[in-house]
């Protein structure tokens, strides 16, 4: 192909519509949306099939769960979308916003304790599609992992939810095993015989829910499913550990309403071009906790979507 001949301002329009440029020439780079990294059969078929008509015939994978078909002309990009849109698919994921939500497996693994596919589907279509319009300080990635095995990094997102199942021990029923098999199910050690009687470091747990049902004497037949949510990760250029918050989230709805006070800080008290985790260091992590988990953001949201804030947006890469 020969150089690039579009305009730059024609490259950003079609980048905030999620095609991105293919160094060198006037094709694009065309990133199909999945919700959650699952899409049918059919949608499969109808990539396919676009690949060969508009791209150059190949299909690549993203780390965000998301999908690119590359070699697509710059002149075909609105028949691209419209082929697409016949199964539901629509490009995007780009710019100063809320980004495609990725998610675990954790809806059918083994090791799964939430639904993630089903919370992942939630939290794009409030929050990714519901907030596409709004525009913040940088991008803001969001993470649903199944459990503590951490597959898809949370802490490492802007916002990251782990699946918990908290264990619901029942000390009057321990028989003091001398070969508890819930100290040997336990990944982390933190359940240990300790004279005579079972106990759990919550420490040291992490709330796997490993252990739970393992007792023969049901001392640990249940387990309050959870939600922990981290915030100020971010890996790239500069890594930041997530932070979790102090409180471990049993109600879906409260856990939802926390990311949604997230944006809404980030939003409203974030500097054009910085990363959550650098507003979170600048206003201190217990301040912003503490903004969290109260509903003041929650009631004031309309007046901080429509102030006047972030309109030459910070997201660099």
């Amino acid at each position: 192909m020969s150089a690039l001949t579009i305009s730059p301002a024609d490259e950003k329009r079609v980048k905030a519509m999620g095609f991105l440029n293919n160094k060198g020439t006037d094709n694009f780079s065309a990133r199909i949306i999945t919700i959650n990294g699952k899409i049918t059969a059919a949608q499969q078929r109808c990539l396919a099939e676009a690949a060969e008509q508009f791209g150059n015939g190949t299909i690549t994978f993203t780390t965000r769960l998301t999908i690119e078909i590359p070699g697509v002309p710059y002149d075909r990009i609105e028949e691209f979308q419209e082929f697409i849109a016949k199964e539901g698919l629509y490009t995007g994921g780009t710019g100063s916003v809320v980004r495609p939500v990725v998610s675990c497996k954790g809806s059918t693994c083994q090791y799964g304790l939430i639904d993630t596919f089903a919370l992942s589907e939630e939290i794009h279509h409030r929050f990714y599609e519901g907030y596409h319009t709004v525009r913040l300080p940088h991008k803001f990635k969001i993470a649903v992992g199944g459990c503590p095995n951490n597959c898809v990094k949370p802490d490492l997102n802007d916002l990251g939810i782990i699946g918990q199942r908290i264990p619901n021990f029942d000390e009057d029923e321990c028989n003091g095993c001398k070969k508890c098999s819930v100290e040997k199910a336990c990944p982390m050690g933190a359940a240990k015989l300790e004279d005579g009687i079972l106990s759990i470091d919550k420490d040291i747990c992490n709330n796997c829910g490993r252990c739970i049902g393992t007792c023969h004497f049901d001392a640990l037949e249940d387990g309050i499913s959870g939600y922990k949510i981290y915030i100020g990760g971010r890996w790239g250029k500069h890594v930041s550990q997530g932070h979790a918050l102090g409180k471990i989230f049993t109600s879906k709805e409260e856990a939802l309403d926390v990311i949604e006070s997230a944006i809404l800080l980030f939003r409203e008290q974030g500097i054009t071009g910085e990363r959550f985790s650098d507003t979170i260091k600048r206003l201190g992590l217990e301040n912003v906790e503490a903004q969290l988990l109260s509903h003041d953001l929650l009631d004031r949201k309309q007046e901080i979507l429509d102030a006047q804030l972030h309109l030459t947006g910070g997201a660099t890469c």
